[in-house]
């Protein structure tokens, strides 16, 4: 189900941006932090001369997907290797009296400061990000209006984030009804789907010998050789940090379960999504190891992309021969 009045074509002379080519779509699932690996995807696509035309995704994907085709993804690999733990804290405006722990209006800031008031239709090739209605579950396909509100909502994840308000409608994370949209990618035209889907090793292959749940959770706020003594002050006086965030020896903390809960939805909506609607390929970054949360792996996470991209290289020239028209 599509948000209401979406149906209009986007203007494509707006940005100058490499020429995308007919047919290729590409579908960026959701996975938090994990998502970086996004770009290092793109990356290697583009070192090959490949250059999608039709771009989905959701939460963390369809930032990413914003950034591609706005022109700005070297702006965003740089603030994404700039993040440490304590840098993505300052960005955490938690809220009591709210639907959401986080208010979210600092990274709503950051996202201004990248997309200014861009609408989807300025972009110069179609994009959907996608949500949640929350009251019906229907998935919503954004594609149309303000940019970085269709991001927010798309990364709206229930319980940390406020839901979205739009068309009188409260949208929150797209992953809870397509972690990977290919089928909204073969609706806007795709002759040919690139998938990276993010969740393909989560279950059963993260946690390694000497890791702790935690560990993989990867978000551990009073951790000294994340965040110094010091730092950790205005957090701990927080009663509500402290009852977030503290964790008793092994024992995982409350946001820690609530993440690794949404691994695991994820998960299994993913497979069975993409079993309905497989990709034409299908890229599966190794990236189970790392913490969801885990933002300061930015760089590990970049190449982990490029790998996955390389070793799919073949399997999409050999797509591309046989699913899209020769160029004239």
């Amino acid at each position: 189900m599509t948000d209401k009045n979406d149906d209009q074509e986007p203007d494509k002379s707006i940005f100058s941006v490499d020429n995308g080519q007919p047919g290729i779509g590409l579908v960026l699932g959701g996975g938090l932090a994990r998502g970086f690996a996004h770009i290092g995807v793109i990356r290697t696509l583009k070192k090959h001369g490949i250059y999608p035309s039709i771009v989905t995704g959701t939460s963390i994907g369809a930032v990413v997907g914003a950034a591609y085709l706005s022109g700005k993804l070297n702006e965003f690999e740089d603030w994404s290797l700039s993040l440490g733990r304590l840098r993505v804290l300052s960005y955490l405006d938690f809220r009591v009296r709210s639907a959401g722990l986080i208010g979210g209006e600092r990274l709503k800031s950051i996202l201004e400061d990248h997309f200014g008031d861009m609408q989807i239709e300025d972009l110069p090739h179609p994009f959907i990000a996608i949500a949640a209605d929350l009251v019906t579950g229907h998935e919503v396909w954004l594609r149309k209006g303000n940019l970085v509100q269709a991001i927010t909502a798309s990364f709206a994840l229930p319980g940390v984030f406020p839901p979205v308000e739009r068309n009188h409608r409260y949208l929150v994370d797209g992953a809870l009804v397509n972690p990977c949209p290919v089928s909204p990618c073969q609706a806007m035209g795709a002759r040919m789907t690139v998938a990276i889907d993010l969740n393909a090793d989560l279950i059963g292959k993260a946690v390694k010998p000497g890791q702790s749940f935690q560990t993989v959770a990867g978000f551990d706020l009073f951790n000294d050789a994340d965040v110094p003594p010091e730092k950790q002050k205005p957090f701990k006086n927080f009663t509500l940090t402290r009852r977030l965030f503290r964790r008793e020896d092994n024992n995982p903390s409350l946001f820690g379960v609530m993440v690794s809960a949404l691994g695991i939805v994820q998960d299994r909506i993913t497979r069975s999504r993409l079993a309905g609607d497989p990709p034409d390929v299908h890229i599966k970054p190794h990236v189970g190891h790392i913490g969801l949360l885990e933002f300061e792996k930015a760089k590990e996470l970049i190449i982990l992309g490029e790998e996955a991209a390389e070793r799919a290289m073949p399997e999409i020239k050999a797509a591309m021969a046989v699913l899209l028209p020769p160029t004239p």
